[in-house]
């Protein structure tokens, strides 16, 4: 029998599954033909740690050593500056304070970004502890972890149906048996949840779109850095001498494979144009990604408190590569009893607990 089934092969079950491990035999189940399709296929990729609420920032603070040191680290620096129009002061002073960046002269931000606009920009900010992350590799190391430890990971397997009778039993092509089950499936947790007889704690998917664009002007971006909208209205990112461009919408959706809102991605182009003097004359491909949100808008990460054989990794949000070293340690210790280095104040405000009440 397994110790621990995991629903979904994306970055939380993965990373979840690589730190169980260590403490017994473990089986992760992906309903798609290839790891990571969803959610984790369609990443910005970015590590920051001051991005997110307090428990996430706490997340991202205590990943960032794995991140750094771990086989060889998985981090690249990439700059993020914040940019604003000149009638955007309060909420441009806002999002300095929360991301904790350094304003910089205008001039400065067309030194680093030739294509911004002087006639339309009127603020800069620039945080020099962003990194692109490799987001394959660790998605790979993770799997590789849960491999050598003697577990398996099985793609194609989508679950069907859940039942407890002193262990779970679990339908998905095949039929698995395991003492605990962690439901890592994003936006689908809630479904999974209620197949095994489990109260849904709420999560709501969210659609997030993207598009690749030729470089600007036929511009070297490799050592650009990401650029945020005051107010998080847009972001362009260099990648692999593209320009990845999102509107940074979130609008609630069904679980389901996202694609773009063709006129959602219009709006955000035309806000990422606003700023630049190159105009948009291409796209080269778009598409879209969910974003799981539990209705607080941090992560569940622990056992559910009807069932401890129940076990939540989900609600990640557009937090979930950077903080998946320590969100994944934390499901671990909470699974397995052991004491968690976490503060107890952030364990309580990511526990299923505080969504039972």
């Amino acid at each position: 029998m397994i110790d621990f089934l995991v629903i979904g092969g994306g970055i939380a079950g993965l990373s979840a599954g690589a730190r169980l491990s260590y403490h017994g035999r473990v089986t992760v189940l992906e309903a798609e033909d290839a790891l990571g399709y969803h959610a984790s296929g369609r990443s910005a990729a970015l590590f920051e740690e001051n991005y997110g609420p307090p428990s996430v920032v706490a997340l991202n603070r205590a990943s960032a050593a794995f991140m750094r040191a771990e086989n060889g680290g998985y981090l690249t620096p990439r700059d993020l500056m914040l940019v604003g129009r000149k009638d955007q002061a309060e909420i441009f002073e806002r999002d300095v304070h929360d991301l904790n960046m350094q304003v910089i002269q205008t001039a400065q931000a067309l030194a680093r970004v030739p294509i911004l606009n002087p006639d339309t920009l009127g603020f800069a900010a620039l945080s020099s502890g962003a990194f692109d992350i490799d987001t394959d590799r660790l998605l790979q190391d993770f799997a590789r972890t849960i491999r050598g430890n003697g577990g398996d990971v099985v793609t194609k397997a989508r679950v069907t149906a859940i039942r407890k009778d002193g262990r779970w039993v679990v339908e998905a092509g095949e039929v698995f048996e395991a003492r605990i089950l962690i439901n890592a499936a994003g936006p689908w947790v809630d479904e999974i949840a209620v197949m095994a007889g489990i109260a849904p704690i709420g999560i709501i998917p969210k659609r997030r779109s993207m598009a690749r664009l030729p470089a600007p002007g036929g511009h070297d971006l490799s050592g650009w850095p990401m650029m945020l909208g005051a107010g998080e209205t847009w972001y362009a990112k260099p990648d692999a001498g593209k320009l990845l461009v999102s509107p940074c919408e979130a609008d609630p959706v069904p679980p389901q494979d996202a694609y773009a809102d063709d006129m959602v991605l219009a709006e955000g182009l035309a806000r990422y144009e606003e700023m630049v003097t190159e105009p948009v004359t291409r796209v080269e491909v778009n598409w879209a990604g969910l974003r799981s949100f539990a209705p607080d808008g941090t992560l569940v990460l622990g056992p559910d408190p009807s069932d401890p054989s129940f076990v939540w990794s989900a609600g990640q949000g557009g937090y979930g590569f950077q903080t998946s070293p320590a969100a994944s340690q934390l499901v671990a210790d909470l699974t397995t009893g052991a004491t968690s280095e976490l503060d107890p104040e952030i364990t309580a405000a990511l526990s299923p607990k505080r969504l039972r009440r």
